[in-house]
């Protein structure tokens, strides 16, 4: 691994950055104070609130952390199918009493806006979702002493991101909460994503620069064999989402466990690209027929969230959670980072173990 990476954090663990409140600036602090890095997300935030979370972070902490923006996205959606998708959803707003959003409230995510400001006060880590950013990006944040990764789902997304000359690769595997990070959105390809452990290996033959391993990941144990399959170090979301320090909601938290939810599914009911969810009642009913469209389905369907937040009801609420969801462990951040930390150690002594009595580890 970068010894510009590793230098920035003890151990091995990153804290994903996941929009939509979840990781917010006392979450990211507490990771890094532990020893990992921790992550704040940029998505769906103005440029200037993501200014304000970048100082009150600085307030809670001197170690590093990151900063991780969306990408913006090409117009390729069709009107007709968000309207469909529009009149489709019109019994849950008379259901939560309220409006459906605007599809058309931008699609940028203010990106320019937010690299103005991470160029004019930069951060120590930067990565990018959606996407590959342009080479004079990446190389403007790295005169700025920032380090830069970029997901990927793909070998051959993690050889674009190689060749537009970002730093480090997130290989996100099938099984991560949230949205996919593909580079294109193409609805055949729906569910066809590599697991972690093989996209790690391919990646890792495919590209020079080092490997975050990202999906699924809730215990040290994985963390150690993400490592042993060639990834320098282990981005974990699901996990930290149940902590306290967490900005989910105590509903979403709660459901993680929760045995009404037994699984999860790959949506675009949601936002309109694909993400990982707890399988509720809302993505019963409409993941089946969500257009590709996103960011427009995203907007249209936030007030629709925020109701049923707001109503204290799940199955109207995205319930983004990765595979492993069922092992959440409610600890504060810093504690779980620790355990993690911990449990990594035990999983290497007894590979080593194992080697020293003769072993053949393949």
């Amino acid at each position: 691994m970068s010894s510009a990476l590793t230098d920035l954090f003890p151990y091995p663990i990153v804290q994903a950055p996941m929009a939509g409140g979840v990781s917010v600036p006392r979450l990211a602090a507490a990771v890094s104070d532990a020893g990992g890095l921790g992550f704040l997300a940029a998505g769906y935030k103005t440029a200037d609130g993501m200014y304000q979370e970048i100082k009150q972070l600085r307030g809670l902490t001197g170690r590093p952390f990151g900063v991780n923006l969306f990408m913006p996205q090409p117009e390729y959606a069709d009107p007709a199918a968000v309207d469909v998708y529009s009149h489709q959803l019109a019994g849950e707003a008379a259901w939560y009493e309220t409006e459906l959003g605007d599809p058309d409230s931008g699609r940028d995510d203010g990106y320019d806006a937010k690299l103005a400001v991470l160029l004019d006060n930069p951060v120590p880590v930067v990565s990018f979702h959606f996407g590959v950013p342009g080479g004079e990006v990446l190389e403007a944040l790295r005169r700025a002493g920032t380090f830069t990764l970029v997901t990927a789902t793909t070998p051959d997304e993690a050889l674009a991101v190689q060749r537009a000359g970002a730093d480090a690769v997130i290989a996100q595997g099938i099984e991560a909460g949230g949205h996919q990070g593909t580079h294109r959105d193409v609805p055949e390809t729906d569910g066809a994503g590599l697991g972690l452990l093989s996209l790690v290996g391919q990646i890792r033959e495919t590209v020079g620069i080092p490997v975050v391993a990202a999906g699924g990941l809730m215990r040290g144990s994985q963390i150690a064999a993400v490592l042993a399959a060639g990834a320098s170090a282990a981005q974990l979301g699901t996990a930290f989402l149940a902590t306290s320090e967490s900005g989910a909601a105590d509903l979403h938290k709660q459901a993680l466990t929760n045995p009404l939810f037994v699984r999860t599914e790959l949506t675009r009911a949601f936002s309109g690209r694909p993400a990982r969810g707890l399988v509720n009642r809302f993505l019963r009913e409409h993941g089946p027929y969500a257009p590709a469209a996103y960011p427009e389905v995203h907007h249209l369907t936030s007030p629709l969230r925020k109701a049923a937040a707001k109503a204290g009801d799940p199955q109207g609420m995205a319930l983004w959670a990765g595979q492993g969801h069922r092992m959440a462990r409610p600890l504060p951040a810093g504690q779980l980072v620790e355990v993690l930390a911990a449990e990594l150690a035990d999983a290497t002594t007894a590979l080593s173990g194992f080697r020293n009595a003769g072993g053949d580890p393949r």
